[in-house]
């Protein structure tokens, strides 16, 4: 009798351990998956929340200083992940800006082109919109993009690259395709005024996009849609819409318009 009763005992034991084991194991991959998700990339409505943050201040920097509030926010965007990135968050350096030899302020290392590299630290976002703005307007490097039309967003794009703001060769493209998408030049017009209109000339290539015509159909993003799902319904591959629409991410947001050849 006290074998059976020591047998039951033994093999609840070892059932009751196996299924806990088990749990355990499956939560922590769970969650880690998740975890690394999460950062991966910004979605549209983290980023139409950080341009109604920031937009103020843009514009505002526009009129003290002449860099376009679309550039601003578009390389906000870009270098901060909508304010989500390990920089913006920890060190509310929006921009990506490095120590440096003439930086005396707080410091925080973060992995870039080289392992822990010396980033600026700031007290908050405000600063770091500042900062970005003294150097831009101070450094030698940059003084060739003040003699560019005011508003030439895609002016500007390239004369950063040019000045060497970025190393990415498709950096002025990514500045340009949020700049379109999220229709940040329109916090230029607020500036310069309602009726002021670009170079008919820059504004060719977009303006022959977004007019309805025999080569491309338009499509309105709706709820619940994806890059997949659309290329699905349209029979064309990711990269194909991707291509046709200056999209360099996988992020749309609804009321987009899609062109579709």
């Amino acid at each position: 009798m006290y074998k059976k009763i020591i047998l039951v005992v033994a093999i609840l034991t070892l059932v009751g351990c196996h299924s806990s084991k088990s749990t355990i194991v499956t939560t922590k991959s769970g969650n880690s998956k998740d975890k690394k998700n999460e950062t991966k990339q910004p979605t549209s409505s983290l980023t139409n929340d950080y341009i109604f943050q920031f937009k103020d201040i843009a514009m505002s920097n526009m009129k003290k200083y002449g860099i376009p509030a679309s550039i601003i926010l578009a390389q906000g965007i870009l270098e901060s992940g909508s304010g989500r990135s390990n920089l913006a968050v920890n060190a509310n350096n929006h921009f990506g800006i490095k120590c440096y030899t003439d930086w005396k302020g707080a410091t925080v290392n973060h992995d870039d082109d080289s392992s822990q590299e010396c980033f600026r630290k700031y007290k908050n976002p405000e600063e770091s919109f500042q900062d970005h703005a003294d150097i831009i307007t101070k450094r030698k490097r940059y003084a060739s993009l003040f003699d560019l039309k005011k508003g030439d967003y895609r002016a500007w794009a390239k004369g950063l690259k040019a000045a060497g703001y970025a190393t990415d060769p498709n950096y002025p493209q990514k500045l340009i395709s949020y700049i379109e998408r999220y229709n940040l030049n329109q916090y230029d017009n607020m500036v310069l005024g309602k009726d002021y209109v670009l170079d008919k000339s820059q504004n060719t290539k977009t303006d022959s996009k977004v007019a309805l015509n025999e080569k491309y159909n338009q499509y309105q993003v709706q709820k619940g849609d994806t890059l997949y799902s659309i290329s699905k319904k349209f029979n064309i591959s990711i990269e194909e819409l991707k291509r046709q629409n200056n999209i360099v991410d996988n992020a749309i947001s609804i009321g987009q318009t899609i062109l579709i050849k």
